[in-house]
C-alpha cells in the first residue's frame, strides 16, 4: 500500500471515528485515538507505519496476540457451517468449550454460563450467590476492578465507581493485602495476611454476618496494582467462607488463562473457589465471550428451579471456535510453562535489576507475564510519583513516561503511579527484553521526576 493511500485511509478512519464513535471513560473532545492499520504476534502499528510492541495485550486480553492463524481459523470454519445459534439449542461448540474449562478448573466444578464478557459474568456470578444463599450483601476490595455494569460497577473499588454512585447499595468494601502500602502497618507478608484477614473477618462480623453472600476478589489484583496475595491470605478469606457460608467468588478476567502461567491464577495458591468468572484470555477477545464457572453445590440449586438470567448471545458459537483454539494452542505451544520460565528467568531478574538503577523504582512485583513497577518521587516516604487517580498536569510524569515509551515503539500500560508488563503470552524472548530495554530508558523520564 502506497503512502498516500495510508494517509487517505488514516484520514478517513480518524474523521469517522471523531465525528461518530462515543468512547468509554473519557471526555470526547480531549482524546485523540491513534488509528491503528493492523496487527501480528505481540506488535500492532499504525497508518504511517510506526510499529509498537504491546506491552499492554490491548486490555489485558490478547493473550495469543494479534492475528494468531489457529484463532483466526477457528472463527472461519465456524462462520462457513454454523454463525450463530440461540443459547436455548444445545450446540457442539458451545459444550466442547464449557467441557475443556471445567477440566482445567478440576474438582468440585461442572458447568459453564457463557455471558458476552466479564462485568455480566460478575453480574451472574453475584446473582447466583445471591440466590443460593438468600442473603444479598456482597464484599469486594477497594483496590479492585470488576466492570462497567450496575452491580460490578459496585463492586469495583476504584476510583471508576464513584461517578456512577449510588448503583448497588448492598456491596461492602474492604481493604485487601498491599504490603508496600500496608493499612495494617505490616512489616513482612505473614503480618500483612494476619492483619488483613483479622480486619477482613471483622467487618463480616460487624455487617452481619447471615446478611452476606458473597466475597469477590481479583486472584491477582489487575489495572489497581497487579497486586500477589501474599501466602495464606486467600486460604484465609476461603476459611472465612466456610465458616460463615459466604459464596467466594474468583475474578478471573484478567489473570485467567495463562496470564500467571496457570489456567487459573486461583490454582497457584492452594484454593479453590466456589464460582470463577472469566473473559478476556479465554479467546484472546477475537470475539467477545466471558462466563461462570459454577461449583457441583451451586450448579444443583438451579436443577429444578429456574436461573432468573440470560443473554441473546450466551455461548455465541463464533466466540466459543476460538476457546477452543485457545486450548489446542495452550498445550500444543507449551503456554503455561513459558509464562512462568519468561516471568522468572527474563522479567523478574531485568525488573528486580532496576531498583539499583532507577531511584523512581519504589516496587516491582508480579508472577508469570504480569508485573507492576511502581513509581515513587521518594522512596523512604513512599510517595507516589504522580497522586492517586491524577489527571492532567498532575499526571504530566507518568504521561511523559507513556510518551518516550511509544516514540521508542512500545505501547505501554500505565496506571496512576504505574507502569505495568502484560505482554501477549506468545511474545518471543527477543521482544520482551528489547520492550523492556524501552521501559528501561524511559524510566530516566520518572527519575528526573523523582529528583
Amino acid at each position: 500500500m502506497t503512502e498516500q493511500l495510508m494517509t487517505g485511509d488514516e484520514a478517513r478512519v480518524r474523521a469517522d471515528d471523531r465525528a461518530h464513535v462515543f468512547h468509554s471513560w473519557s471526555a470526547q473532545a480531549q482524546i485523540d485515538p491513534l488509528p491503528v492499520a493492523g496487527g501480528a504476534g505481540a506488535e500492532f502499528w499504525d497508518y504511517a507505519g510506526n510499529r509498537y510492541l504491546d506491552f499492554a495485550s490491548q486490555l489485558v486480553n490478547l493473550n495469543l496476540g494479534h492475528q494468531h492463524p489457529d484463532l483466526v481459523a477457528a472463527i472461519e470454519r465456524q462462520a462457513g457451517r454454523m454463525a450463530t445459534i440461540q443459547p436455548s439449542f444445545a450446540n457442539d461448540v458451545r459444550g466442547e468449550l464449557a467441557r475443556r474449562i471445567v477440566d482445567v478448573a478440576g474438582a468440585p466444578f461442572s458447568k459453564v454460563f457463557f455471558t458476552n464478557g466479564g462485568a455480566d459474568a460478575n453480574e451472574n456470578a453475584v446473582r447466583m450467590a445471591r440466590l443460593s444463599t438468600g442473603r444479598r450483601k456482597v464484599m469486594a476490595m477497594y483496590r479492585s476492578y470488576h466492570g462497567n455494569t450496575t452491580t460490578a460497577i459496585s463492586l469495583t473499588g476504584d476510583p471508576r465507581r464513584w461517578p456512577n454512585e449510588p448503583a448497588d447499595g448492598s456491596v461492602v468494601h474492604f481493604f485487601g493485602p498491599y504490603l508496600y502500602r500496608s493499612p495494617f502497618y505490616s512489616q513482612t507478608p505473614e503480618e500483612e495476611t494476619e492483619r488483613a484477614l483479622a480486619h477482613l473477618e471483622q467487618q463480616i462480623v460487624l455487617e452481619g454476618a447471615a446478611t452476606i453472600a458473597a466475597i469477590i476478589i481479583e486472584t491477582v489484583v489487575g489495572t489497581n496494582g497487579v497486586l500477589v496475595p501474599p501466602p495464606g491470605y486467600l486460604q484465609g478469606v476461603r476459611a472465612l467462607c466456610d465458616k460463615y457460608g459466604i459464596v467466594y467468588i474468583a475474578d478471573e478476567v484478567m489473570v485467567g488463562f495463562g496470564r500467571t502461567g496457570e489456567w487459573f491464577a486461583f490454582q497457584g495458591h492452594d484454593v479453590v473457589p466456589d464460582l470463577i468468572t472469566f473473559a478476556k484470555g479465554v479467546n484472546s477477545g477475537y470475539v467477545p465471550l466471558g462466563g461462570v464457572v459454577i461449583s457441583d453445590a451451586i450448579a444443583r440449586v438451579f436443577d429444578d428451579r429456574a436461573f432468573p438470567g440470560g443473554l441473546t448471545y450466551s455461548g455465541h458459537p463464533l466466540a466459543c471456535a476460538p476457546g477452543i483454539a485457545t486450548f489446542e494452542v495452550f498445550e500444543r505451544d507449551g503456554i503455561l510453562a513459558r509464562v512462568k520460565d519468561l516471568g522468572e528467568r527474563v522479567v523478574r531478574p531485568t525488573l528486580e535489576g532496576w531498583l539499583e538503577t532507577h531511584p523512581s523504582v519504589g516496587e516491582i512485583r508480579g508472577t508469570g507475564l504480569f508485573w507492576a513497577i511502581e513509581l515513587v518521587k521518594d522512596r523512604d516516604t513512599r510517595e507516589g510519583l504522580v497522586p492517586f487517580n491524577a489527571s492532567g498536569a498532575d499526571a504530566a510524569p507518568m504521561t511523559a513516561l507513556a510518551a518516550a515509551c511509544k516514540k521508542a515503539g512500545l505501547w505501554p500500560f500505565i496506571h496512576f503511579n504505574r507502569i505495568h508488563v502484560a505482554p501477549p503470552l506468545v511474545i518471543t524472548e527477543d521482544e520482551l527484553r528489547r520492550g523492556l530495554d524501552i521501559i528501561d530508558a524511559a524510566l530516566v523520564v520518572a527519575d528526573g521526576a523523582a529528583a
